[in-house]
């Protein structure tokens, strides 16, 4: 995870802002020094620039040698969010540094981060100077002494130098309730967490003196088995309270064994809520999946009780729109989280449009295939990817092989591929047949409400752009969307 090299800084500026050529010779000379400005703040330097669409992009990078970076992996060609990053944005903005602000990182982490903004030679904000530290509450909680986290030994050898030295002050460093058992069987050491949860649990006595059988929550014959770092350990609950308890034996000659003592009674909570929110969550796609099945079914009723070509056309055309929506909620309301694949929201997308398709396919063999990258997208942008996908493959099944007889009399095979490409910033999707075409500027000119549904969720919602080449040899429509 070294600075990136100049090179990549030239490529990622030129694709992705309209920095000028001078700009970036600027930005390339900053970036030589960011591996000597990491360790000398002991921080993870950045440098962002601006983004031709208004968000930012990381394109320099540099983490510390002697303290642990709080990146796991490179961010270097990644978005940031001015909402997850608001001393970036105001520097920008403001085009003055700013000092100790927390922002949330690409890996979902908190930090801190001082800005600097670097301008060029007239002045201009043209990239952003970042350094960032792990947040204040994650530095303190490294102050304390998870006891938990080490093996047995290294525990045992800890509890039994506190206990010769009668340095007890340690044990209140200690970010877990510790109980210290002397061969008398009584509680001869415990730190202030120990007592104030046995208050919560009940306890009126000072735990210090007191027989062990009074305090304990476990039976003996618990104290078998012994987990990967030699602890005895186990769960328990008592009086409301969950606890995790492990058991190490000490063995001087004073010291029989030391309990340590965890209340994860509010993990317990928020885990079971979570649970509870994912049921809710998931009950809900599958109540609006079924309302919206329950409406399609409603229009393909009414289609077959009409006449009118032109009515049928419509309704099959709305019902499509409507089960194009119902495909992302039926997904969501099977794997739980707010995420999909988009592989498959496009194949479902597919299966639907041939088994409803409102024109007359009848004799004529369309090979329609869905092809490319598959990845998780989350369910505003897999709605709306589904919408556009359901209206370019309508356009083509109903109008891209007409008159149906050139097909079915020669050697050609009719298709439409659906070509799925994932990108570091923009992912695309391509529709391509090869079909009559058409005239695209005529299509433009008259509004249609399918392109005009399709030109809307590109470019409000999908935040992308729309390209639409045709010819007598078939049409391409090619569309992307953020990958944030």
């Amino acid at each position: 995870m070294a600075g990136v090299e100049n090179i990549s800084i030239r490529r990622l500026c030129k694709e992705n802002t309209s920095l000028t050529d001078a700009d970036i010779a600027i930005i390339e000379s900053m970036a030589l020094g960011l591996k000597t400005f990491a360790n000398l703040a002991d921080a993870d330097i950045f440098i962002d620039c601006p983004t031709k669409d208004g968000d930012t992009i990381v394109v320099a990078e540099a983490n510390p040698d002697y303290v642990e970076s709080s990146y796991k992996n490179t961010v270097v060609g990644l978005l940031a969010k001015s909402k997850d990053e608001p001393a970036v944005a105001r520097t920008f903005k403001l085009g003055v540094a700013t000092k100790l602000m927390k922002a949330r990182t690409q890996e979902n982490t908190h930090v801190v981060q001082t800005v600097e903004p670097i301008k060029n030679d007239s002045g201009q904000v043209i990239a952003v100077l970042i350094q960032e530290k792990m947040a204040d509450e994650l530095q303190v909680s490294r102050e304390h002494i998870h006891l938990s986290q080490d093996s047995s030994r290294l525990v045992a050898d800890a509890i039994t130098h506190m206990v010769k030295k009668e340095e007890n002050w340690l044990t209140d460093v200690i970010d877990e309730a510790l109980i210290i058992v002397g061969k008398d069987g009584r509680v001869s050491a415990c730190n202030s967490l120990a007592v104030s949860l046995y208050k919560k649990l009940g306890y009126e006595r000072d735990l210090l003196g007191q027989n062990y059988s009074n305090v304990m929550q476990i039976y003996p014959e618990m104290s078998s088995v012994k987990d990967e770092k030699g602890f005895v350990e186990f769960e328990v609950e008592f009086a409301g309270v969950n606890l995790v308890i492990r058991r190490i034996d000490i063995n001087t000659d004073d010291t029989d064994f030391a309990l340590i003592i965890k209340d994860v009674t509010e993990i317990k909570a928020r885990e079971k809520e979570l649970v509870l929110k994912a049921v809710a969550v998931e009950e809900m796609h599958h109540r609006v999946k079924n309302n919206l099945n329950t409406i399609a079914s409603l229009l393909r009723l009414q289609s077959r009780r009409t006449q009118d070509k032109e009515a049928q056309k419509i309704l099959h055309e709305t019902m499509n729109r409507i089960l194009s929506i119902a495909i992302t909620h039926e997904l969501l309301s099977r794997v739980g989280v707010d995420n999909v694949s988009i592989q498959e929201v496009v194949q479902q997308i597919r299966n639907n449009a041939l088994r409803y398709s409102s024109g007359d396919l009848s004799g004529l063999p369309i090979d329609v295939a869905v092809r490319g990258d598959d990845f998780l997208v989350s369910s505003m942008v897999a709605t709306h990817v589904a919408m556009v996908v359901n209206e370019l493959l309508q356009n083509s099944l109903n109008h891209a092989f007409s008159p149906k007889e050139i097909f079915k009399n020669s050697r050609q095979k009719a298709f439409v591929d659906v070509i799925i490409r994932r990108g570091n910033l923009y992912s695309s999707i391509e529709v391509c047949d090869n079909g009559v075409g058409f005239d695209v500027a005529r299509a433009n000119g008259n509004n249609t409400l399918g392109l005009g549904i399709v030109q809307t969720l590109v470019k409000e919602r999908l935040e992308g752009k729309l390209n639409i080449t045709s010819s007598k040899d078939g049409t391409a429509v090619i569309f992307d969307f953020k990958n944030i």
